[in-house]
């Protein structure tokens, strides 16, 4: 695996969140997995871990003077580093973090208030809650602007009332979860983010899906009716909330394309393990050449996503255009993940498709990274738009 551009910080919060994954996550995921249960215990050594703070800043400047946000002063190479990591072993646990940061925190640190960056963020930053976001309904996937969820103001201008259905939301029913931020028409043609507390009447949770992989994250429908919150629960500014979105979900594929990245190359750990101890025809597969060389496919795919994911990280972090990058290596990491899965399985033969091989987790796991944050179409939409092809 190549440290190019990688801090001695980096190599050792890699490195740390390594061990983590194989003597924390390894041994319980699997169970946690097949029950379809959350894995509280683990968050919370994530977030003791500081992960959840990893990309803000330990303060920002407000109105009347710096704000606590308890940051870790990181960057956004850094959590990238974390989720690949946590891939290895295990992906539901994986995008909870992101979820977490990307789509749950990120969008109050870059566009809240003063008073939403201090009552929401410190316990977020921590670990000690998690946030959602709402945006995909059920009629409004990859068309992100045919957004029928509705907010209208109250007579006296007070409230938002919201009505509305979103779809696959994740973070947004654990007893953790403190809020979710929704995407909503506020008048003609203009979509706005707001600020929906849990527990706020009007506001329900439908139980958890019943899903192919990600099975120990959590993933509701979320309904609204009649659903009043305060005017300033407001994110950002009144219609600005598509576009706000839309940069948000340009970080947000480069942590998918880590995440994959991780999937892809646990597919190879597992399959190199694999290999080495099952025995046919009187020699250990891996000394065939036909396996041989699908691990050496695998490997390499799983070195070039890496690659990819690590351009568009360091290009966020250099405060250089990234949106093409981000693109390209959510499209080309994504599509690893699904081929490793694929080829992991089969060189695990009939075991890859038992539960108790982790390989058969990363076949499930694998195939919504091509759906989920932007669908393989959609990037290449954006590449080839960001190529004057539009």
């Amino acid at each position: 695996m190549t440290d190019f551009g990688l801090s001695e910080e980096h190599r050792e919060l890699r490195d740390t969140v390594r061990r983590f994954a194989q003597d924390k996550v390894a041994p319980v995921i699997g169970e946690l997995y097949e029950k379809h249960e959350f894995p509280y215990d683990l968050v919370r050594q994530m977030g003791a871990m500081g992960l959840f703070g990893l990309p803000f800043p330990a303060t920002v400047p407000g109105a009347d003077g710096d704000l606590e946000i308890g940051g870790m002063d990181g960057d956004y190479l850094a959590l990238c580093l974390v989720l690949e990591e946590l891939a290895r072993v295990d992906s539901s646990l994986s995008i909870t973090l992101e979820a977490a940061i990307s789509l749950g925190a990120m969008p109050i640190y870059k566009y809240g208030t003063d008073e939403q960056k201090r009552r929401w963020l410190p316990r977020l930053l921590r670990g000690e809650a998690l946030a959602g976001f709402g945006l995909t309904e059920p009629g409004a996937g990859s068309d992100a602007g045919g957004t029928r969820t509705t907010a209208r103001l109250s007579e006296d201008g007070t409230e938002w009332i919201i009505n509305g259905t979103k779809s696959f939301i994740t973070n947004s029913g654990t007893t953790m979860t403190c809020l979710v931020t929704v995407t909503a028409l506020t008048g003609p043609d203009e979509i706005s983010s707001i600020i929906v507390p849990s527990g706020t009447p009007g506001f329900t949770v439908a139980p958890g899906y019943s899903k192919v992989g990600w099975c120990a994250s959590d993933t509701h429908e979320l309904t609204f009716v009649d659903c009043r919150v305060p005017v300033d629960n407001l994110l950002g500014k009144r219609g600005r909330g598509f576009a706000q979105f839309l940069h948000i979900l340009d970080e947000g594929r480069i942590a998918i394309a880590a995440l994959a990245t991780g999937l892809a190359q646990g597919c190879v750990d597992e399959s190199l393990k694999y290999a080495t101890q099952r025995e046919a025809f009187g020699h250990t597969i891996g000394s065939y050449q036909a396996i041989q060389f699908m691990i050496a496919d695998m490997e390499t795919r799983a070195h070039t996503a890496r690659l990819a994911w690590r351009d568009a990280a360091q290009r966020l972090v250099a405060g250089e255009p990234f949106k093409r990058q981000a693109a390209i290596a959510k499209l080309h990491a994504s599509t690893v993940a699904v081929d490793n899965a694929r080829a992991g399985t089969q060189i695990h033969g009939g075991y890859g498709f038992m539960n108790e091989f982790p390989v058969s987790r990363m076949w499930r796991d694998s195939k919504i990274l091509e759906i989920g944050e932007g669908t393989s179409e959609v990037q290449r939409m954006i590449i080839a738009r960001d190529l004057g092809l539009a």
